[in-house]
């Protein structure tokens, strides 16, 4: 009998213990980018994206440290506003993240990432253009994306050299990123040979343009290069051919989306042109399965960054694997070292926690939809 309860006894502890060598730990990753406001379609892209690389680790069923982990996406809306951005950088690090992919716009990342530094907690933004973001020598930032340096001196060159627009005038939200790549764009026109004709200010609330536009139609000047994101530059662009301007309009990634074609409508022209950090989506690695992956998933297009935002998140997850740790301290050196192949392309960082070898490619208005002219790295 005493032989029996003995056997009895190892085979529970045998159980036992292959119970807690099978657990699932729980790990939870932020993000945080507008999800209201007039920046809400990035930031619900960009979310999405990251749900997508979250429910896709999760069917692998991946193992860490012997566990294996259920990731779980902890979203925060930061309006797109700097100081609610920290305060919600503050509620992620507070809650217990291991990680956050955000935020979406450099004016939300910028103040943030000071938050994330000082709790030790890596963050990789998909779409924070502004080059100042990785200019502060912080070792927990990372951006998935090409700077507003590269954007801003592409179209600016381009628009010299290729469009032979040589007076051209600058219009910028004055958020980090609208005044960021106005600030490139302008440099690079001048280093080209262009001349600006005038700058102007807005913000990135404003929806009449009519008295800066009247300023500018009086220079006469061959392209409007605006600085900021699509809910504004549509309304520029309406009120630019109520005008009667026939200056070619320009614009970065903020304006290079779906949302700004249907927006402003007829305003839109073969005059019209933007660029977008990175490759066409059908140029990318990964962009056809990602398109109709993430269309299934739901129900609707990709609005820009939604494929950076996956590629951040799996980023962090490739991170903990290589480094057989959930534990930022332990997985961050790993990140720093990473060399993944995304949807997106090759994603590994520079020292600066840039991502090497970023692209920009420049977009013409064309039968309804952008229309790809011209990669530059």
């Amino acid at each position: 009998m005493k032989q029996n309860k003995l056997i009895f006894a190892l085979a529970a502890a045998t159980l036992a213990a292959g119970a807690v060598q099978a657990k699932e730990v729980v790990v939870r990753i932020g993000h945080a980018g507008p999800l209201t406001g007039p920046a809400a379609a990035f930031g619900k892209d960009g979310e999405n994206g990251a749900r997508l690389a979250i429910e896709d680790a999760n069917a692998k069923g991946i193992k860490i440290g012997g566990d294996t982990v259920k990731f779980e996406l902890v979203s925060e809306d930061d309006q797109a506003d700097p100081r609610t951005a920290t305060t919600v950088a503050q509620r992620l690090t507070d809650s217990g993240v291991k990680g956050v992919v955000g935020h979406v716009t450099s004016g939300a990342s910028i103040p943030a990432s000071r938050i994330y530094e000082q709790a030790g907690i890596p963050v990789i933004t998909p779409s924070s253009t502004s080059p100042k973001l990785t200019q502060q020598g912080y070792k927990m930032t990372f951006r998935v994306i090409a700077n507003d340096l590269q954007q801003g001196n592409a179209l600016g060159k381009y628009a010299v050299d290729q469009l032979k627009a040589k007076k051209i005038a600058v219009i910028d939200d004055r958020t980090a990123y609208g005044q960021g790549l106005a600030d490139a764009f302008a440099n690079s026109v001048k280093t080209s040979g262009g001349q600006i004709a005038g700058r102007e200010f807005t913000n990135d609330k404003a929806t009449d343009f009519m008295a800066i536009l009247t300023k500018i139609k009086a220079m006469n000047p061959d392209a409007v290069f605006y600085g900021g994101m699509d809910a504004q530059a549509a309304p520029l662009a309406r009120q630019m051919k109520q005008l009667g301007m026939t200056a070619k309009l320009l614009t970065g990634d903020g304006g290079c989306t779906g949302e700004m074609i249907k927006m402003a409508g007829d305003a839109l022209s073969a005059t019209t042109f933007c660029t977008q950090a990175g490759i066409p989506l059908d140029k990318m690695p990964g962009g056809a399965a990602f398109r109709t992956q993430f269309k299934q998933r739901f129900g609707n297009d990709i609005h820009v960054y939604a494929p950076y935002a996956y590629d951040a998140m799996m980023s962090v997850i490739e991170a903990m694997k290589t480094a057989n740790s959930v534990e930022p301290a332990k997985y961050q050196p790993a990140l720093r070292s990473l060399a993944y192949q995304g949807v997106t392309g090759p994603v590994a960082f520079d020292d600066k926690g840039d991502i090497k070898g970023g692209s920009i490619t420049v977009y013409n208005f064309d039968a309804g939809k952008w229309a790809p002219l011209q990669t530059i790295q």
